[in-house]
């Protein structure tokens, strides 16, 4: 597989405020359809390369304890769509079912994961309206009904490898016992060669969009720099919400485009309603 590819546009589009950009995305490959597909219906021409690979780990014995010990959980927490695929791979390992989540408070980051958790037979209890850590510590606090309810809650958080530490930090200093165990990995794709994104970049980007923090941090590891600024020159910024817009401002990147709603459909309608305001 090529590290970026090139989408066609579609023929027929009613509202196209991109047509004759070229947007750059930065989300894994085996993600990015969606985005392709939202941006591509307000007329841009796509470019995906991704610099981020989700990965399995390399040793799941963490996990596959965390999941033989279900029974001693009060809330599993699901950060992201991969956290869940990655879990019930393992639960399916385990010889174990949805069912077994019955007991369990659920706690989803998105309406994708909690989604692909109905998918899976799985309720979900609480959805937090904001996204980021801080709003899901919020949304739980209020669910349980207050930081006292907290006190002594188990708490199983499957997740990256790597990945912010606010939220089970929080949560113990609510009293809270907290299990961060990781499900997968990411890493830079290995086959992303610097000299090709160089070129693309600097040959007719008009916008790149960074969907986690992790895609910011590893372009900035493929230009072996901690200032994207020259990299980057000329070309529009666009992050999904402002954890990713805080990581690109410290590799120097001034964030032209960020939706109110961390989602990608919001990204890519608020990245069309940047160029239509530049056009008018």
């Amino acid at each position: 597989m090529n590290a970026f590819v090139k989408n066609e546009q579609p023929s027929s589009i009613q509202y196209e405020p991109l047509a004759g950009r070229t947007v750059v995305i930065t989300r894994a490959q085996s993600q990015a359809d969606e985005f392709v597909s939202d941006l591509e219906r307000y007329g841009a021409d796509v470019v995906v390369c991704p610099t981020i690979e989700i990965r399995e780990l390399e040793s799941y014995d963490r996990l596959d304890e965390a999941i033989d010990h279900l029974y001693g959980y009060d809330w599993l927490i699901f950060t992201s769509v991969n956290g869940v695929d990655y879990f019930f791979q393992r639960l399916k390992v385990s010889e174990r079912q949805a069912s077994d989540l019955d007991e369990l408070k659920v706690c989803a980051i998105g309406e994708a994961t909690a989604e692909r958790l109905r998918e899976l037979h799985v309720h979900v209890d609480v959805i937090p309206e904001e996204f980021k850590a801080e709003g899901v510590f919020t949304a739980l606090e209020s669910f349980v009904g207050g930081p006292e309810a907290l006190k002594n809650l188990n708490v199983l958080i499957p997740r990256a490898s790597v990945a912010r530490d606010y939220l089970p930090k929080a949560l113990e200093e609510a009293g809270a016992r907290v299990d961060v165990v990781p499900a997968y990995l990411t890493s830079l794709p290995e086959n992303l060669d610097r000299g090709r994104v160089a070129a693309m970049l600097s040959g007719g980007a008009d916008c790149i969009a960074f969907t986690s923090s992790s895609t910011v941090r590893n372009l900035a590891q493929l230009f072996d720099t901690q200032d994207l600024s020259n990299a980057l020159a000329g070309v529009v910024i666009a992050c999904i919400g402002d954890v990713t817009a805080t990581t690109a401002a410290g590799y120097g990147l001034r964030v032209d485009i960020q939706p109110q709603q961390f989602t990608i459909p919001s990204l890519a309608r608020a990245i069309a309603d940047y160029f239509s305001s530049v056009e008018n």
